[in-house]
């Protein structure tokens, strides 16, 4: 039945947005201010109308076909006008964390510097803010290639221009993922792709209701940011394809006043949304009890958990708290997926809330479990293998490579045809991601590659090695090292261990404080630990490269030698 559900579909998300102006004219999207008190409603038709006049504006750039444009915007109007915009004039937008996005500004301005320089980009369309910034942080390029929306305001659109739809088969977009700061890695998702995952996430996450979501749920409610492919498609795409109304919070907002998202989705019928571990979490904790009076979760049917590791604990503490207000447990819906998926690859879809099976033994070390979640079936047409290191197929119940095939999985990095062949093997993508298939189901129990998941956000380890090695004078005899660890619901943290030739308490004080204010301030990523260790503690391979997994196990083993304890 492959590409079944997509018989009757338009072919391109172009299209789908025009179908939806056509189709579903009392539905659409609104976007709640900074203080998520009141949205601004636009109708598809309406919403339509919006990003075909920004679409013309920026059609007068004189975009080559098929260019990047870097999108540095947070969750808002000017996101939607300049993401879609780019779309309809025939460029590839590339969503990247914006000023007031989620990350610290210094790691926002370098980050975007180098998407402009691997992906060989013009322009940026971002805010007046992040344009200064930039300016004075010393980036040239703020000056001539950074448009805010106000620009576009002032350019005359483009005469006789008319919407770009697009083919089936062509790159629609391009989906940042995890990479050093100035190595980011753009994915292509195919038009399809895309239209494809959105649809069968609606029937996979519908299953337990016996029909698609999209047929009996009135709205989505999310808080998520747009440059974050949950946001983007499970959040965005699918209520456009499907024609359902939409509800947006901005994340400051969200992380500032978790109960207006609970509010809102106990506010708008019938509901199913996304969220990482985190998220719920911070439900449990943030929220006291005068905030919760008149809430009703009754209507949330699939709450959806994914994005970094499912907690258990999170998922009981969530239930044991919000129970009492409408929420049913067996609404919660463990799943997998990554950008290299175009988003979603497995569902739990029996509708019994979070399972678990005992961890296998040496499995998942550092990740603080005991018992590992069911993320379930795989999604309408795609497969999903476990394979061994010499790329056979593992039998059930053994730990290997997670491995899938269908027609989400990505097109190869844009400009990176070594890192597209080092992962991308006869349309079977290798994620890195490790785990093991029982029942069908996959239960992930860890990582090949060595990402920092925290708070749902990937990050690479030489992120905060360049900085602490920046403070430490290391990278040559002495080397920093950084890895993550997870304790119980609070999910993964961040620990750096830190090498020096002649341990002084006073300067490893000067040194601790200023690798966590770094850090802080150029990633925005708080350190758990931080350790110092003679010189050549830090476990190497005969070439030199750091052994970070071996660490993280003497680190939980309590086997490194501390200094200043």
């Amino acid at each position: 039945m492959s590409y079944s559900i997509l018989d009757s579909q338009p072919g391109t998300l172009p299209c789908a947005l025009k179908r939806a102006a056509m189709d579903y004219p009392s539905a659409g999207l609104s976007i709640f201010d900074s203080r998520g008190r009141r949205a601004e409603r636009k109708t598809y038709p309406q919403f339509w109308d919006f990003v075909l006049e920004r679409a013309a504006r920026i059609a007068s750039l004189g975009l080559a076909p098929h260019e990047p444009v870097i999108v540095a915007l947070p969750t808002s109007w000017e996101w939607m006008g300049a993401w879609w915009g780019t779309l309809l004039a025939g460029g590839r937008p590339v969503a990247a964390s914006g000023a007031g996005a989620m990350a610290a500004a210094e790691a926002q301005f370098e980050k975007v510097d180098g998407i402009l320089r691997s992906l060989s980009a013009h322009w940026i369309l971002s805010s007046e803010g992040f344009a200064k910034g930039a300016r004075e942080h010393g980036y040239t390029w703020a000056e001539k290639q950074v448009l805010t929306h106000r620009d576009l305001d002032l350019r005359p659109a483009l005469p006789g221009f008319s919407p770009q739809l697009g083919q089936p088969d062509e790159t629609a977009f391009l989906q940042l993922t995890s990479g050093s700061t100035g190595s980011p890695r753009a994915v292509m998702i195919s038009q399809t792709g895309a239209l494809h995952n959105a649809l069968a996430s609606s029937i996979a996450i519908g299953a337990p209701q016996g029909r698609p979501a999209h047929e009996w749920a009135d709205a989505m409610v999310s808080w998520l940011p747009m440059y974050h492919d949950m946001g983007l498609i499970g959040c965005l795409m699918l209520p456009i394809v499907t024609g359902l109304d939409s509800y947006l919070l901005r994340p400051p907002t969200f992380l500032a006043r978790p109960n207006l998202w609970l509010d809102l989705l106990g506010s708008h019928g019938q509901t199913f949304v996304p969220a990482p571990n985190f998220g719920y979490q911070l439900c449990v904790e943030r929220i006291p009890p005068e905030r919760l009076e008149g809430l009703d979760l009754s209507g949330w049917k699939a709450a959806l958990t994914g994005a970094e590791m499912v907690r258990p604990e999170t998922t009981s503490a969530f239930v044991e708290k919000f129970e009492p207000f409408g929420f049913d447990g067996r609404a919660f819906m463990p799943c997998y997926g990554l950008a290299e998926a175009t988003l979603a690859v497995t569902f739990d879809q029996r509708g019994q809330g979070v399972r678990t099976l005992p961890l296998p033994s040496g499995a998942g070390e550092g990740f603080g479990m005991s018992e590992v979640v069911s993320n379930g079936l795989p999604i309408l047409d795609t497969r999903v293998e476990i394979r061994s290191p010499d790329g056979r197929a593992c039998a059930e119940d053994t730990i290997g490579e997670v491995c899938i095939h269908g027609p989400g999985v990505f097109r190869g990095y844009f400009n990176d045809e070594q890192a597209t062949a080092a992962s991308l093997k006869e349309g079977w993508f290798y994620t890195g991601d490790l785990g093991f298939l029982h029942d069908g189901e996959l239960y992930i129990t860890g990582r090949k590659k060595e990402i920092l998941i925290v708070h749902g956000h990937n990050m690479m380890p030489d992120e905060l090695e360049r900085i602490a090695d920046g403070v430490s004078g290391g990278g040559g005899l002495c080397r920093s090292a950084a890895f993550s660890v997870a304790h119980s619901a609070e999910g993964e943290e961040a620990v750096m261990v830190v090498e020096i030739s002649e341990p002084d308490r006073l300067k490893m004080r000067e040194m601790e404080q200023e690798i966590r204010s770094q850090i802080g301030r150029h990633l925005g990523l708080p350190l758990a630990d931080l350790a110092f260790v003679r010189r050549g503690q830090i476990p190497r391979t005969t070439s030199g490269k750091i052994q970070r997994n071996e660490l993280r196990r003497r680190y939980l083993e309590e086997g490194l030698q501390r200094l200043g304890d």
